[in-house]
């Protein structure tokens, strides 16, 4: 699943070179459900940045509690909340990692998962405009989860779906049939991810601790050779 984000300033425009930005990029350190993050999508055929409330929310909602805040890659065209966003309405998220818990005998060790370049992500998610007052922000989105890699699963069984730079246009494109984008909706290479131990600190969402994100241990990765320090 993905409870957590961890949002540094990036370097989206090497990434999306034709992104457009309207305000000051959106950052945090320990970003929870429930909270503005943000988001590309293509507006004028154009990326576009901007933000949203964590937790889809379409019009006919009434509790804001029930705003699921991912999404199951294989339920998107099955259920209803999800599958006219999924036809036209797509979105990324641009990150610097997704904070995960590994089960421990005695406590859940949490762990950044990034990539082993710690360059940013971009992962696939939802987004609907609605018209209630459950919160002061203008459209909601979801993160779309796929099963994890296996070198990943034991902390893990499900992350957000990462899209390469090079498919952001065409899934960001409603045009894009929803079979096309279905296929861009698979796990990471083992290659591309890693994952090291970070502070139980994160286990406060109100802690915003630069520190919640340093690595306490090595990283788990598929190649050595490809960590960055």
């Amino acid at each position: 699943m993905a409870g957590r984000l961890y949002i540094p300033p990036l370097a989206l425009d090497r990434l999306l070179p034709d992104l457009a930005v309207d305000e000051t990029p959106l950052t945090g350190t320990n970003l929870a459900p429930r909270q503005p993050l943000p988001l590309i999508r293509l507006e004028a055929g154009r990326p576009r940045l901007g933000r949203a409330f964590w937790g889809l929310t379409p019009p006919w909602l009434k509790v804001l509690d029930h705003a699921p805040h991912c999404a199951r890659a294989e339920s998107l065209e099955s259920r209803a909340m999800f599958r006219d966003a999924f036809a036209a309405r797509r979105c990324l998220v641009p990150v610097g990692g997704v904070y995960v818990w590994r089960p421990m005998p005695r406590a859940k060790q949490p762990y950044l998962v990034t990539r082993v370049d710690r360059g940013p992500l971009l992962l696939a998610g939802l987004w609907c405009r609605f018209h209630t007052t459950l919160t002061e922000y203008n459209d909601s989105l979801a993160l779309i989860t796929v099963p994890s890699p296996s070198l990943l699963s034991p902390l893990s069984d499900r992350l957000p779906a990462v899209i390469e730079p090079d498919d952001a246009i065409p899934w960001l494109d409603p045009q894009t049939p929803t079979a096309d984008a279905r296929q861009r909706l698979m796990p990471a290479d083992e290659e591309l991810l890693g994952a090291f131990p970070v502070s139980r600190g994160v286990n406060d969402p109100g802690n915003q601790e630069a520190s919640c994100a340093y690595p306490i241990g090595p990283m788990l990765r598929r190649n050595p050779e490809q960590e960055t320090r």
